[in-house]
């Protein structure tokens, strides 16, 4: 999983970053959970999937409501750091993998057609979740 390439905020993102990217990144989450680094649970995942698309909605494409909620947009790391420490069964409820790439994501998150870019990445890195039968 290379976190480099991915960038959002682009006005014509990376054809990659639907694809490919998010491809790589949901085979490795897959593996995480597979190796049993941790939980990386679809119902886990979907919740903060859930929660951008919430502020995604929210903020639609006004510069001033983002920067009204980009705070609590970046809060969102706080609570992947808490699903990451902790644990169920002796592992964590989503991988290190998962939150270095949601907090890379995060970070990338600067505009609100960043974050439109972010919730569709997410989307497809959960497209191909379910195709590798999670």
């Amino acid at each position: 999983m290379n976190l480099t390439e991915i960038k959002f905020g682009e006005k014509t993102p990376s054809p990659k970053l639907f694809d490919e990217l998010a491809q790589q990144v949901a085979e490795q989450f897959k593996e995480d959970q597979t190796k049993k680094l941790a939980g990386n649970k679809s119902t886990q995942i979907r919740g903060f999937y859930d929660e951008l698309v919430n502020w995604q909605q929210r903020i639609g494409g006004s510069e001033e409501k983002f920067k009204q909620y980009e705070a609590f947009i970046r809060m969102m790391n706080a609570k992947v750091a808490y699903a990451f420490g902790r644990k169920s069964g002796g592992q964590p409820l989503v991988s290190e993998n998962f939150k270095q790439w949601f907090s890379h994501c995060v970070g990338q998150t600067k505009t609100p057609e960043g974050l439109n870019h972010f919730r569709l990445h997410f989307e497809a890195v959960l497209g191909f979740r379910k195709a590798l039968g999670d």
